[in-house]
């Protein structure tokens, strides 16, 4: 199938194949004529098992399956291709240039550990690592095949999951405190665990009073499903009131009538982050998240006894990891936990209790009998 040669002015010996009908020459890096001699096995080998020869691996470099990477993100119109590009810019100051086959786990965890002595944070360099291994599927999957495998990219554990959520009072506290025009706002996510995007996006046509139900369509969302949200009577009511402001400003010709549902003197609401920050100080809860009404409505649903798929489809998670980071237990959970475990064992001991029995029984063997109160 194959023949091994010397070039001229070569020290080292090549190798030359074909496969459908397609010629391939290889340097064997040596100038042993064995070693190319096993090179060519190896190749035929592959050949005949209906493999790629590994010289087209060898080819493709990680700026390729970078480009590659991009052009994935651009076609599909993902909304995260800026941290995608920036996470493509960091892994090029470690792999820029260097072959497909040659990054292994070990230089991997080289790239880990320089990351680390940067300061970067365990999340920020597995989502660099996410990218890296998402390069490596992309080239896997295409027609004809870039890599041979996907190399084994070990991730860090993260400690920094949030874990705030809001109880009851501490949402009426933090309402007080909130100016007007946001407090339908909060209320709103409270209830249905959206994305502030998703909120702030809403306008009146995804809206139907008349069913009490509220709409995201296919594509709007950011994994791109749609979305239905059954409003309870609470939230309904609030939606009715807004609907009925509006409605009077627009038959006036008021400018601050607006096609969304929330906004701000006719304005879509912006950033409201020093709002937010001040509010959360005034009331007692410093450093709270706006995103931590997401995972408090997630809780609330699971501990009203709704189906957590059913949960996952109201809030929009679509992979059961991460709906579980945001289905946490507070303390009172466990504390609740505690005192129902006591209950049942009351309850128990109640129903059971056993008795001494005297004389011993034909056996003798002393014996209890059970009795009811």
């Amino acid at each position: 199938m194959g023949c091994v040669y010397r070039r001229r002015n070569s020290k080292n010996w090549w190798i030359k194949y074909s496969r459908n009908g397609k010629a391939y020459q290889e340097s064997s890096g040596s100038d042993l004529k064995a070693v190319a001699q096993r090179l060519l096995k190896r190749r035929e080998g592959e050949i005949a098992q209906g493999k790629v020869p590994g010289v087209v691996y060898d080819r493709i470099t990680f700026d390729e399956l970078a480009d590659d990477f991009l052009t994935d993100y651009r076609v599909n119109e993902k909304r995260s291709f800026v941290k995608a590009e920036h996470s493509v810019e960091v892994l090029k100051k470690e792999f820029g240039g260097m072959k497909a086959p040659a990054i292994t786990t070990a230089s991997i965890k080289r790239y880990i550990a320089r990351r680390q002595g940067e300061k970067a944070s365990k999340a920020t360099i597995n989502r660099e690592l996410a990218a890296l291994k998402r390069m490596y599927k992309l080239g896997l999957i295409c027609t004809p095949a870039k890599v041979a495998q996907v190399p084994h990219i070990p991730m860090l554990r993260e400690d920094n999951v949030r874990t705030g959520f809001f109880e009851h009072e501490k949402f009426q506290d933090l309402m007080k405190h909130l100016p007007e025009y946001l407090r339908p706002v909060a209320f709103f996510a409270y209830c249905s665990g959206w994305r502030r995007g998703e909120i702030l996006s809403l306008q009146w046509d995804q809206v139907d009073l008349n069913q009490g139900i509220v709409r995201l369509e296919p594509g709007t969302t950011k994994n791109k499903d749609g979305r239905t949200l059954y409003m309870e009577p609470q939230l309904w009511q609030m939606m009715r009131g807004l609907h009925a402001q509006n409605e009077v400003k627009r038959k006036e010709k008021d400018p601050s009538h607006c096609s969304y549902v929330f906004h701000l003197q006719g304005k879509r609401i912006g950033s409201f982050r020093k709002v937010w920050i001040t509010a959360c100080k005034k009331a007692g809860m410093p450093g709270m998240l706006f995103h931590d009404f997401r995972r408090t409505a997630v809780r609330n649903m699971v501990r009203a006894g709704i189906p957590e798929r059913v949960v996952m489809a109201i809030s929009g998670h679509r992979t059961r990891a991460v709906f579980d980071r945001y289905n946490i237990v507070s303390a009172e959970d466990l504390s609740k936990a505690a005192q129902k475990r006591q209950e049942y064992r009351d309850q128990q001991e109640q129903q059971l209790h056993f008795s001494y029995t005297d004389p011993q029984n034909e056996k003798g063997v002393v014996a209890f009998r059970a009795t009811t109160p």
